[in-house]
């Protein structure tokens, strides 16, 4: 019964954190900044810290099916 709503939030963070990791993997390659008048290295920073986050989330939450 509860697995339904785990599956959905484990798929939403994997969604999430695999778009956020691949945006922010494919900006810096092009040269481009990841967030406007932030630091280049800072905002790749941020992003990928909570790409990675939302990555463990959707671990946790598809193994507690």
């Amino acid at each position: 019964m509860e697995s339904g709503p785990a599956i959905f939030a484990g798929v939403v963070f994997a969604l999430f954190g695999g778009g956020l990791l691949a945006w922010t993997g494919t900006r810096l390659r092009r040269g481009e900044p990841v967030a406007v008048g932030v630091s280049r290295v800072a905002s790749a920073t941020v992003a990928s810290v909570a790409a990675a986050a939302a990555l463990a989330l959707s671990g946790y939450c598809l193994t507690r099916l």
